[in-house]
């Protein structure tokens, strides 16, 4: 008996520039288990397919006319069970903070090899925080010391961890994965496991690239100049 085969993840790309938005969609169109379902020029009208063709992923620019990539995730992150993958130019630009902080799953460069989105995508709509510790927490630093005060809300949330609680999120906000942390801290991967959904649970957050954000946020990561 064959094994039946996983549904195709189904993807939506939002860019305001039509020649980008149409050449993502033809390259993700490329591989077996990605189906393109619909591109959106602003992310109103990326909000609205959204809700209407239910993806599991949406690639979504941040500077946009009509609606921002930010708000545009923000509506998503609230609604819906689409995940986000934010696109941004090299030069970090300055709303991917809070793109992320409002519930995307992570963020790729523009200039991005063909493979690197592919594992992205597929990364992402599984569920899971596309964290590149070279790349996000270099990001999330940045904007974190532009903002050098912390969140009072995000700060006294804190005060709900556990001190292990608290160690496996600054753990979580260096980038390392689970088995790295299990490594480090000599416990049992799964153990790390139910730590981070603890801190997820407590914090009000959605998955590991918030909780980064929410470790530079609160203070409690600083970053290195």
């Amino acid at each position: 008996m064959s094994t039946p085969q996983p549904a195709p993840i189904r993807i939506v790309v939002a860019d305001d520039h039509e020649v980008i938005r149409v050449g993502y969609a033809e390259l993700l169109a490329t591989q077996d288990d990605f189906t393109v379902v619909g591109t959106a020029e602003d992310g109103a009208r990326a909000v609205r397919l959204c809700r209407d063709l239910e993806p599991d992923l949406v690639l979504m620019d941040v500077r946009m006319p009509v609606m921002d990539g930010i708000e545009a995730t923000a509506r998503l992150a609230a609604d819906t069970a689409t995940r986000v993958l934010i696109l941004t130019t090299f030069d970090l630009d300055e709303h991917v903070y809070d793109a992320l902080g409002a519930g995307a799953g992570g963020f790729l460069l523009k200039d991005v090899t063909a493979e690197r989105l592919f594992d992205a995508v597929r990364v992402v709509a599984s569920g899971e925080a596309l964290l590149a510790p070279t790349v996000t927490r270099r990001l999330i630093a940045e904007f974190a010391r532009q903002r050098p005060t912390p969140s009072a809300r995000r700060t006294a949330r804190l005060g709900e961890l556990t001190p292990r609680e608290a160690q496996v999120l600054r753990l979580i906000a260096e980038g390392l994965s689970n088995p790295e942390i299990a490594a480090r801290l000599h416990v049992g991967e799964e153990t790390v496991k139910t730590h981070v959904s603890r801190v997820l649970g407590k914090l009000g957050l959605r998955d590991r690239t918030q909780a980064v954000v929410a470790a530079y946020e609160s203070g409690l990561v600083v970053p290195r100049a």
